[in-house]
């Protein structure tokens, strides 16, 4: 698999990841007392434990540069050093807190069974897969979105960046300003995160590994759709996908 054709394979599984529910979590149509399903199974599963997922992808890591580009990440994760000023998993707390949800559950989350196997999933590519699936399945299909392809080319679309006032969560269930905290670090350092999970990819990742990293993030689509389609149901929205 040469580059253009790796390049051309791992935006294919981007430009995929949209969930048919997904809008309904952004017009409003969920009921504001089901949403704290959305955020726990975040949570659980990659949320509070990111930047130790980054961390595996580092460690394996043989090259230096590429550890450099994964450690800035790692930095940021988990302190906040950069930009944000404080952990990433806890400005994600911000949102549940600002909706007024109990707290306490975040410290005991029982993870559906899709999400459940969306997480194993998640620990055996970024454990046992080698460094260049866990940099891939972490700083590319988890932190990015179906935009990728604005990141690599100047004249594809960007991801749309709305002002915080008409956020969804403001808009439609009252959330303060301040509990948008993890949105602004995000909006601060998101820009360098895409650029450089790119270029670790496509200019690190070794010829003989990029099929395997292909196919790693198709089964992380897949896992990741049949995830999003339990949170769906539970939050009270009839499954669409067929």
């Amino acid at each position: 698999m040469n580059r253009e054709q790796f390049l051309g394979e791992l935006l294919a599984v981007m430009e995929a990841k949209e969930h048919w529910a997904w809008p309904s979590f952004t017009d409003g149509t969920v009921r504001k007392e089901l949403l704290h399903h959305h955020f726990e199974q975040e949570y659980e599963t990659y949320v509070r434990d990111f930047p130790v997922l980054i961390g595996w992808a580092y460690v394996q890591c043989p090259i230096a540069e590429a550890r450099r580009e994964l450690a800035e990440n790692l930095f940021e994760e988990e302190t906040g050093g950069l930009a944000a000023g404080r952990p990433h998993p806890e400005l994600f707390l911000e949102y549940p807190r600002g909706l007024g949800m109990d707290l306490s559950r975040f410290e005991a989350i029982e993870l559906l069974p899709k999400a459940r196997a969306y997480r194993q999933l998640i620990d055996e590519c970024t454990q046992a897969r080698g460094w260049a699936v866990g940099a891939a399945v972490t700083t590319l299909f988890i932190e990015g979105t179906k935009y990728e392809r604005g990141e690599v080319d100047e004249g594809a679309p960007k991801r749309p960046e709305t002002p915080l006032e008409e956020h969804p969560l403001v808009v439609h269930y009252d959330l303060p300003l301040e509990g948008l905290a993890l949105t602004k670090a995000h909006r601060k350092v998101e820009g360098e995160h895409r650029s450089a999970a790119w270029h670790v990819l496509l200019e690190h990742v070794p010829a003989d590994d990029r099929k395997a990293v292909v196919a790693s993030m198709q089964e992380m689509l897949e896992r990741w759709l049949a995830y999003r389609d339990e949170v769906a149901e539970v939050c009270g929205l009839a499954l669409t996908r067929g």
